[in-house]
């Protein structure tokens, strides 16, 4: 599994939403599933899946999948 697909599984079990749904155009709040809980818990995936800590800064602003992508990259992970 890449990094691209990596995330997309984060999405997915996060918001319990189809894989179809993450491109980078989605963002925060855009859908009902992307609520304040379900993006904790996306946060969650995303540390876990990738081995990182992300600090408090790029929790509050990963506000869409390319913002994801842009945030992870500062992690030396590569997409």
């Amino acid at each position: 599994m890449n990094n691209q697909e990596k995330l997309t599984q984060c999405f997915v079990n996060a918001l319990n939403i189809d894989a179809t749904l993450v491109i980078p155009t989605l963002k925060y709040q855009s859908i009902k599933e992307w609520d304040s809980v379900s993006h904790m818990v996306l946060i969650s995936e995303i540390e876990e899946s990738f081995e990182i800590s992300l600090d408090a800064e790029d929790v509050v602003d990963m506000s869409s999948v390319k913002k994801a992508i842009e945030i992870i990259s500062k992690y030396n992970i590569e997409f």
